[in-house]
Parts: C-alpha cells; structure tokens; sequence
C-alpha cells in the first residue's frame, strides 16, 4: 500500500481489483473500474432476430441495457429456467451492458507478479476475450477483456 496526498492509502498503483464472478463452473475477474453496478436477476426482454448471446434488454433506473449471456458467449451449456443469474453493469463507448453470469463474488486486489498471460492450452474462443489469468487457491481466475466481450462483431469467430 502506498499513502498518497492527504493520507490517502491506496492499493490500485500496486494491484490489479477484479469483481470476480462464476460462470458454469469457472471463475472469472471484471477489472473493477469496469464495472458500474451489479444487480440480482432482473426482467429481461427478448429483442427479436437478435445474435443468441444477447439474452435481450432491461431497464435500470430508466436507461436500457443490453444483456449479453456470458454462457452463450463463453460456449457453454444454457442456464436452466430455474437457475437464478446476476448482472453485472459495464460501459463501453457509452452504452450499458449487463453481462449475465450465476454469480458474483468479492474484489480481489492481486499483485501484478502474479499475473500470468492466458496460456497457449486455452481454447481459441476463450483466448480472444480473456487477457490472462491469476492462479488462486484451488483454481484460475480468468481475467476477462470488457471490450472483446462485447464485440459482437467477433460473435462468428467466437461460435466458430
């Protein structure tokens, strides 16, 4: 920790913060300052002829939110209509996404010596929207890349 003006401490110039979250069984960190809100399991509504990762839209506080299914978008098998989801509110070129995961955990602050680059072994899918990944005790917490997420441009090469 370093202490800044006015006595200020502060972990970010020595740390990675990542919102880690669950999707089917894997883990994954959103750097923090990504993130906007999480929220529980909100209405969704379906738009029409829409790419199959993007679940539909909601409304938070007003605005409307484009939700993108991180298990579509990650090829993984559907959430059952029983199983609950969360949100979690990103902005990218100034328009909200909610990427819908099962859950989501703590801040991690991680030391950047421990960052390790995503592995050759990682599917070519998973490579493209994950910049690399921190080793935690008894698993890989797969840092996500916001902005390759939600290019939806890439969807084809991502389902390929």
């Amino acid at each position: 920790m370093t202490t800044g003006e006015g006595g200020i401490r502060s972990t970010a110039a020595s740390t990675a913060g990542l919102v880690s979250i669950r999707v089917g069984d894997h883990s994954f960190g959103v750097p923090v300052l990504k993130v906007q809100d999480v929220i529980v399991q909100t209405p969704i509504n379906r738009v029409p002829l829409g790419p199959p990762e993007i679940a539909g839209s909601l409304n938070l506080r007003g605005r409307i939110v484009t939700a993108v299914d991180m298990r579509r978008r990650l090829r993984m098998a559907p959430r059952g209509p029983e199983e609950g989801f969360m949100s979690v509110i990103v902005e990218q070129v100034g328009e909200l996404y909610a990427l819908l995961v099962d859950d989501v955990g703590d801040v991690l602050w991680l030391s950047p010596d421990d960052y390790e680059p995503s592995p050759v072994t990682l599917s070519a899918h998973w490579r493209a929207v994950c910049s690399g990944l921190y080793r935690l005790e008894g698993e890989l917490l797969l840092v996500l890349e916001v902005e390759h997420v939600l290019d939806l441009n890439a969807g084809a090469s991502l389902a390929a």
